[in-house]
């Protein structure tokens, strides 16, 4: 049996999940969590039991201003007898994508996927194997094959602060780097976007999908 916690802000997508994953047998839905503070919670008490008591956790990105789920990911899988974390959620953006991989998930999946393709994933993380949707697996396989013209992480997160408004003083203190290393970052992202300007580098970054609209 694949124990399963749901963690996502909205009721009525927690129902939705647990009505589609509860069909199968060989899955129960254990816990369900509204923030991703609680998810942490209930996954550290699951995984403390003895036998631990959790396998897989369907883990939202997005929870308004609440922890935000990667950060929950992070914390999950750093625990003892961790749980297999399926980010969930309607952002396929490059920034979105590295950060949970970053932070430990073992796929990645868009709420517009089949029913089919979730029960899939959910057991394919279970078995300790990677579970990515197509499109994602896609980025990813472009990121690749181009590295020279793909952001790096820390470029993706300078070019989201830029995007927010941030000036490089507020980006260098957020980051804990120097003015200087953000402008340096600047200058590589202008040049793999073909760009020559903040404003420039935003619009191209949301139009490639490379951080969220």
């Amino acid at each position: 049996m694949i124990t399963i916690l749901l963690a996502d802000d909205h009721p009525v997508v927690r129902a939705g999940l647990r009505a589609v994953l509860e069909t199968e047998p060989d899955l129960r839905v254990v816990a369900q969590a509204g923030t991703a503070d609680e998810a942490v919670r209930t996954a550290v008490d699951l995984t403390s039991a003895q036998p631990p008591g959790l396998d897989v956790v369907l883990m939202d990105l997005q929870f308004g201003r609440e922890m935000a789920g990667v950060d929950a990911t992070a914390r999950i899988t750093a625990l003892s007898a961790a749980p297999r974390v399926l980010i969930l959620t309607t952002y396929d953006t490059d920034a979105d994508i590295l950060a949970a991989v970053e932070a430990g998930a073992s796929g990645y999946l868009l709420k517009d996927a089949p029913p089919d393709e979730l029960l899939a994933a959910v057991r394919t993380a279970a078995a300790g194997q990677s579970a990515l949707a197509p499109a994602v697996a896609l980025r990813l396989m472009d990121r690749m094959r181009t590295p020279d013209q793909s952001l790096s992480r820390r470029e993706t997160q300078v070019l989201t602060l830029v995007a927010d408004g941030r000036s490089n003083q507020q980006i260098a203190r957020e980051l804990f780097i120097s003015e200087a290393t953000v402008k340096s970052h600047l200058v590589h992202i202008f040049t793999k976007l073909g760009v020559d300007s903040r404003t420039a580098a935003t619009a191209a970054a949301r139009r490639r999908g490379l951080i969220r609209r």
